[in-house]
């Protein structure tokens, strides 16, 4: 998949891919971490007969844009750059597709883009809403553990660790891997050596030090704090499709709960004996739930 270089009005760069008829409906394909545009490689493949692709690397992500600052990746930006990529390509309307990361900012820019009408559509993978996620990492054990690798991202203690041995040396320490065999040698090869630029290390890092989401240690206590309470968010009325994963180490099912009390027109795909990269582990069951719902709200 060649890729553009795209500048947007705010000075960020980014490596995007741009492809399928101009004159079709526009699907934005955000990845999540630790990845690329190339999550989506099967997805792409698949629609760019029909719709208009743009699957952009993302600020902090491999050619793009890297500034080292922790504030340049506060969630405002990170989806501020959605909407400016669509103004430079000029894109008025677009459906929103992401995952992981690319899923939790894609929820922000269908919450914000559905009151002017630019986002029509959202299509959500394994990436919890921001109205239920908080509370589970207060109130479920399971999800807070299966989170705690957020906090060693986020200690200052593991910098020396990644200068030395790129993003794989806290992957290493902090993560266990979701069924690393699923992954094509080739495209692992690719993300090894991604992973080895220093800057770029340092850029996806800072999207969870930034993040104001509040991972406890598993010693404190399971329960909402006194005062908390969940963000005022609006509902969400464009039309939603939301595919998990159900084997998802990371990000467990509990997170679909209460799904239906926050959108207004949900559809819920679950995609069985799957991990958490459900766009390349099962492109199949994917590439299907992508076609049944594009149709059916088109």
């Amino acid at each position: 998949m060649d890729q553009q270089r795209v500048t947007l009005a705010n000075g960020i760069e980014l490596d995007v891919v741009d492809t399928g008829p101009r004159n079709a409906p526009a699907l934005i394909f955000l990845h999540g971490f630790p990845e690329s545009h190339r999550t989506w490689r099967h997805q792409i493949a698949h629609l760019s007969d029909r719709y208009r692709c743009i699957a952009p690397d993302q600020r902090g992500y491999r050619g793009s844009s890297k500034p080292q600052e922790v504030a340049a990746y506060t969630p405002d930006k990170l989806i501020g750059d959605i909407f400016l990529l669509a103004d430079a390509l000029g894109v008025g309307s677009f459906t929103i597709i992401g995952h992981d990361w690319g899923g939790a900012i894609a929820w922000g820019i269908a919450l914000g883009g559905q009151t002017n009408g630019r986002v029509t559509r959202a299509v959500i993978a394994n990436a919890p809403h921001p109205a239920l996620f908080q509370k589970l990492l207060y109130t479920n054990e399971t999800q807070r553990r299966s989170s705690q690798y957020m906090r060693g991202f986020r200690d200052p203690a593991n910098d020396a660790l990644v200068r030395e041995h790129g993003l794989a040396g806290i992957l290493l320490q902090e993560v266990k891997w979701d069924r690393p065999s699923q992954m094509e040698s080739a495209e692992r090869d690719a993300l090894l050596a991604d992973w080895q630029d220093r800057e770029a290390a340092f850029g996806m890092l800072n999207w969870y030090r930034a993040s104001p989401v509040d991972v406890p240690p598993l010693d404190a206590p399971y329960a909402l704090p006194n005062g908390w309470t969940e963000p005022p968010l609006p509902r969400l009325a464009i039309p939603t499709l939301v595919i998990w994963a159900m084997d998802d180490l990371a990000l467990p099912p509990e997170n679909l709960a209460g799904l239906d009390a926050a959108i207004d027109d949900l559809t819920v795909v679950e995609v069985r004996d799957c991990g958490h990269f459900v766009p390349w582990e099962a492109p199949e069951a994917v590439n299907a739930a992508l076609d049944e719902f594009l149709t059916r709200t088109g």
